[in-house]
């Protein structure tokens, strides 16, 4: 292989229409904008607004309620756990934090924490700290022999 035969993908950059060139480039004129008014100009963004009638979003009642200090934890199954431990990719003997189930993949992102859910069965000894765990997997934890450490709600006392 040489350097002159190096070539994109074919389809890797595309080519930008050249508008305003004469009718028969086919973008001309109006440069595909249409005709005359407020959209054809630069600088115009109306979206959502119906020509003085009172809009949609005003319309309709607003309803609900959306706690902005809400804290969003990656949820992970027992099921998850125990096929991790099988597999090799947690160290059932060392103590498992929100970071190696991340690393090891078993939850995908931080977020706010690491919270247990009960679904499934755990038959590995695990020593688990992490940010929040439903009863369930508490005791289904706890009946496996392991042991679990729960940091949120010492947040939250702080």
């Amino acid at each position: 292989m040489k350097l002159n035969d190096l070539r994109d993908n074919p389809g890797a950059r595309k080519k930008r229409i050249t508008v305003g060139r004469g009718i028969g480039s086919g973008k001309g004129k109006t440069c595909g904008r249409g005709v005359k008014g407020q959209k054809a100009r630069t600088g115009v963004s109306i979206k959502g607004f119906e020509g003085g009638q009172m809009p949609l979003s005003r319309r309709l009642p607003k309803r609900g309620f959306k706690n902005i200090f809400a804290k969003e934890y990656s949820a992970v199954n027992l099921v998850r756990l125990q096929q991790a431990v099988d597999a090799g990719r947690l160290d059932a003997q060392k103590p498992i934090t929100s970071e190696s189930l991340i690393a090891s993949g078993v939850a995908a992102k931080a977020r706010d924490g690491v919270r247990i859910i009960g679904n499934g069965e755990l038959k590995a000894k695990l020593d688990l700290t992490v940010a929040g765990a439903s009863k369930s997997a508490i005791a289904a934890i706890e009946k496996a022999g392991g042991k679990i450490t729960i940091t949120a709600k010492a947040e939250e006392k702080a």
